[in-house]
Parts: C-alpha cells; structure tokens; sequence
C-alpha cells in the first residue's frame, strides 16, 4: 500500500484529482481540495471510493484489530511449523496488571524458563492496540505468508535455528491451532497457590482474542511438551552473568 500523507494526489469519482491537506489514519478521514475550489473537503476513506492517482483504491480497515495479535502469531507458527520450521516456539502470558498479554517467539532449544530473547521476536499487546504491527516490518493486517516473509527478511539467521525437528510440540501446536484458531489463545502462565504447589497440572487457560467473543467452552487444553514438573518449582529467569573482574576487585583489601 503506497504511503499516505498531506500533497498525496487522489482520485474521486464525484470530485476528480485532488491532493491531500490532512489526513487522521485514527479515524479514517482525510482533508483534500480539488480543483479551484476554495475550501477543502471531508472525505471518509471506508465509504468514499477515494483512490490514489493510479487508480489503485485507498481502503481503511472498518473494523478494529484484534484485541491481542496471539491468534495471528499462533497461525504464522503453524505454516513455518509446516514448512520444517519446527523448532519454533510461542509462549504467552499476561501482563502483571491483567489487561494485556505479552507474547514471545523463540527457537532452537526448547527451554520454556530460560529461553532465549531476540530483539523484535516479542510484544504486548498494549502497544499492538496502538500500533497494530508485530515489530518486524510487517504491516498492520498482514496476512499468514506476509507476517512468514517478513519475519524471513527481518531476521534470516534467527529462523534459521527454528529449521528441525520436534514432532511431539508439533504435534501439540496443530492440536492447539485447530480447536482454538482463530477466535482464541492459550496461556502459558501457571499461578502457584500456597507453598505446596500444583500437585497436578489443570488444563492450559484459553482466551478469547476479541471483547466480543464468548468465554472458552471448547476441549481442554494440555500443556506443551517440557512442561511436566514446571509448576512444581519457581519459574526463574537466567541470572545475568557474573563480572569476574569486578568479583575480584571487590575483594582485594583497600
């Protein structure tokens, strides 16, 4: 889609060429004069046929994004899981507050507490309501095989480490895309109750990605292979790295 921006030249059917004075890509109306007219006029990009110069049409998305971008991920997931890359994870959890979710993409080693953490491969959906992009280039609404090519163009050496096998998360993943996709998500996040623990795993959370969806009644959910026994300990992020040096430092005497 070309840019759009005050001194863009378009086309309306009624009014003929104009150029731009204002544009509000938040609500979908445009300020352009046409011709000698005096004054410009208000037109709305969702239902006044505006169109660039080429005649290739200006379309604004009439309904809003979805309220978290995890059922989109989850289906990106799927095709490169297809496509050999399956060693490609996504965990999701909610922000401490509740009102947003956190996502996060990782490869190669399949450690759900210490995995590694690539720049642009993670997001909330706080500033997904505000910016609805994933963070690599995409474009708001980009379909499946757009979000897939431009993750490929953003960062080719970090795919590369999802190229491999793990067929039983696999084989997880496919279960999970097809009784959740493409109104619902899972959780990844365990709350422990109390000093004893889970004794027993329940069924993974599910949440509908849009405000207007019921809550989920579908099948149960299971956690993902390698999450046996995680609910039992402490979910701890890796220690930074110890400096040496600065060890030493501190304990030589003054």
């Amino acid at each position: 889609m070309k840019a759009l921006a005050p001194g863009t030249v378009i086309f309306h059917r009624h009014r003929g060429y104009g150029v731009i004075t204002h544009v509000n890509l938040l609500t979908g109306w445009i300020s352009a004069r046409f011709g000698s007219e005096a004054r410009t006029l208000d037109l709305n990009l969702s239902t006044d046929d505006v169109q660039h110069a080429d005649g290739e049409a200006i379309l604004f998305r009439r309904a809003p994004p979805d309220r978290m971008p995890h059922a989109r991920l989850m289906a990106m997931v799927r095709a490169l899981h297809q496509a050999g890359y399956e060693k490609l994870y996504l965990y999701s959890w909610p922000k401490p507050s509740g009102l947003h979710w956190r996502w996060h993409l990782f490869t190669g080693q399949r450690d759900w507490m210490q995995r590694p953490w690539r720049e642009g491969w993670y997001g909330s959906g706080a500033d997904y309501n505000v910016n609805p992009v994933m963070g690599w280039g995409d474009s708001p609404g980009a379909t499946t095989d757009e979000l897939v090519t431009a993750l490929a163009r953003f960062d080719p050496q970090g795919l590369a480490q999802a190229l491999g096998r793990d067929e039983d998360h696999t084989a997880w993943f496919e279960g999970a895309c097809k009784i959740l996709l493409p109104g619902y998500m899972y959780s990844l996040n365990m709350e422990r109750p109390g000093a004893g623990g889970l004794q027993e795993a329940p069924p993974v959370p599910v949440v509908p990605v849009r405000a207007s969806l019921p809550a989920y009644d579908g099948p149960a959910l299971g956690w993902p292979p390698g999450w046996a026994g995680l609910w039992t300990r402490a979910h701890v992020m890796p220690a930074p790295p110890i400096d040496i040096t600065g060890e030493r430092k501190l304990r030589e005497p003054s």
